[in-house]
């Protein structure tokens, strides 16, 4: 028999702000939602998934302070189903209705924005469950172009 293997890797756009509660241990858990859009040419708006996510810990504090709505964001964890009693509604019986959630648990995040595309001026890179990424915001060509660009424009010839 092969062994399991649970892993999922998105990008998307969040769909709304990230919301951060503590439960009774404290830990900080915050919870916030994509929007996959599908990988082709002829994809329709009703093609795309909202997928919900869930990050735990330092990692939790980390998307809730640097993530917002319309962020471009690559997420990586493993898929979680779990069930739960809904007590706003009632069946015929009185009894609370049993309910699914499908979440994705992410262990780590990566922003694809660039920080003059946020409009801030921190130093956001990339996060793996509390520790920073070794991702730059721009490519070493890219900071070589730059530079080169500048020396241009101070010499007088």
């Amino acid at each position: 028999m092969a062994a399991s293997f649970n892993k999922v890797i998105l990008v998307g756009n969040l769909t709304r702000d990230p919301e951060i509660r503590y439960i009774n241990s404290g830990s900080p858990v915050t919870k916030f939602r994509i929007a996959v859009n599908p990988n082709k040419r002829d994809a329709k708006p009703e093609d795309t998934m909202y997928v919900d996510i869930v990050a735990w810990e330092r990692l939790a504090e980390t998307c809730n302070t640097y993530l917002k709505k319309g962020s471009p964001v690559l997420v990586e964890g493993r898929l979680s189903i779990r069930s739960y009693d809904d007590s706003k509604l009632k069946d015929d019986a009185g009894q609370p209705i049993r309910r699914q959630a499908t979440e994705v648990v992410i262990s780590g995040m990566q922003m694809l924005s660039s920080r003059r595309d946020d409009g801030d001026s921190g130093d956001h890179g990339g996060f793996n469950g509390g520790r920073s990424s070794a991702a730059a915001v721009t490519s070493p060509a890219r900071a070589a172009d730059s530079s080169a660009d500048e020396l241009d424009d101070e010499i007088p010839f």
